[in-house]
């Protein structure tokens, strides 16, 4: 019998990784936990599995969440933002002896994470951490090019957009600020450089990017983790990158407006006889405004795109390939759930390479199985449009290969 269970899984990315999960077919339990008993028993209701079952635990109480999850075979943390989160669920899974998977996407707490290496090998715990969008799928895509097509990696630049979705939670909201008011390393000309998004560090980073059915869109430099991690896994690279937006543009500008204001800090500012962290007020201009601005943008729903862009050598000559993973009807939650289940699903296979310890995508992800597996569950889900002739839905990826004469050629593409 496979568990596995999720934590937080009444939140979106959570209870989309919660619904992918019923899509393959080894998985026989399912735990959906959340700090709130009742949003985690809606989620089963909902869903109406007999795979399922919830549960209610706070992921800072490691006994609670070490005594949940043991005899489980994986535990997935859904739980952000992650640079207060990510660290507790880890150390109870190693307490457990349970295998890990997570979406950390905070630069701080990845290296938090990765300082849980020693203690996860000493009990024999493999985790695989930042195993979403961007880390995640990014990090699978620079290896595909480095395995499949490449002698040798020297350059990923990753870009990512998406938006549209109804609403977006404290967590979401507070992560993306925490990116905006902390230093963005990036791996530049083989050494790392510390910007600020903000500031004019960042600025000069700025790309304009053709995001496919979003049209062009600014990207500003992110503190997602690939760009410490993958330097790591590939020695021959000089630059890694990571660059974002979300959309509607006037919705991500006005959390810049707002951060520049000073509304980015968590220290409590007397208002009258009240204390409020600037922080939380900014998260409620933004909830309260989010309505506004996307019926102004005239949005139309959920959409995303991730591009890598990976170049290298072969046969003494430079090549570049972009991968493009897009969607005109999912947004963020999908985006990151997805590949987490399936990285968890993997994982309780036994199908992750290398041994004990914490580890990135990159080090232990076996591509073509992360692949393969995607397409199933994807065509499972009904997220890559069906085909009125019975072919089997494909996975919404497209491999562009720029050659070294300057050629363009789409390798791959869903039909």
């Amino acid at each position: 019998m496979t568990s596995i269970v999720v934590l937080g899984g009444a939140g979106g990315v959570g209870r989309m990784a919660v619904e992918t999960l019923l899509h393959v077919d080894e998985v026989d339990e399912v735990v959906v936990t959340d700090l709130r008993a009742d949003a985690a028993t809606a989620v089963v209701e909902e869903l109406a599995d007999p795979r399922l079952r919830a549960a209610s635990v706070d992921v800072v109480d490691t006994d609670a969440v070490a005594a949940l999850i043991t005899g489980a075979d994986v535990v997935l943390s859904c739980v952000g933002p992650f640079y207060r989160f990510g660290p507790p669920a880890l150390e109870a899974a190693i307490r457990a002896g349970v295998r890990y998977v997570d979406v950390c996407d905070d630069l701080d707490a990845t290296r938090a994470l990765l300082a849980l290496d020693g203690a996860a090998r000493d009990a024999g715990v493999q985790a695989l951490i930042g195993m979403g969008n961007s880390p995640g799928i990014a990090n699978v895509f620079v290896k595909l090019c480095a395995e499949q097509f490449l002698d040798t990696v020297t350059s990923a630049d990753i870009m990512h957009i998406h938006g549209g979705e109804p609403s977006e939670g404290a967590a979401v909201l507070k992560h993306r600020v925490h990116a905006m008011v902390n230093d963005v390393p990036l791996f530049v000309d083989g050494a790392f450089v510390d910007v600020r998004m903000l500031e004019p560090s960042g600025q000069a980073f700025i790309r304009t990017e053709d995001f496919p059915g979003l049209g062009p869109y600014p990207v500003y430099p992110y503190p997602h983790p690939e760009t410490i991690t993958l330097p790591a896994a590939f020695p021959s690279l000089r630059r890694a990158t990571n660059l974002g937006v979300v959309f509607p543009l006037s919705y991500f500008e006005l959390t810049q407006d707002l951060v520049r204001a000073g509304l980015g800090g968590d220290e409590p500012l007397r208002v009258g006889d009240t204390e409020v962290a600037p922080i939380d007020v900014l998260v409620a201009v933004l909830q309260r405004d989010r309505p506004r601005l996307l019926a102004e943008a005239d949005v139309a729903g959920r959409a995303g795109c991730l591009r890598v862009e990976v170049t290298g050598e072969r046969d003494g000559a430079e090549h570049t390939y972009v991968c493009t993973l897009s969607s005109t009807s999912a947004g963020a939650g999908e985006g990151t759930g997805i590949p987490a289940a399936i990285g968890a699903a993997l994982h309780a296979r036994g199908a992750l390479g290398g041994g004990p310890g914490v580890h990135p995508p990159e080090a232990v992800v076996p591509v073509d199985d992360f692949l393969a597996l995607a397409t199933g569950v994807i065509g499972r889900l009904g997220l890559s449009g069906g085909k009125a002739d019975g072919a089997p839905a494909e996975l919404p990826l497209t491999v562009e290969h720029l050659g070294p004469d300057g050629a363009r050629e789409v390798m791959v593409g869903a039909r």
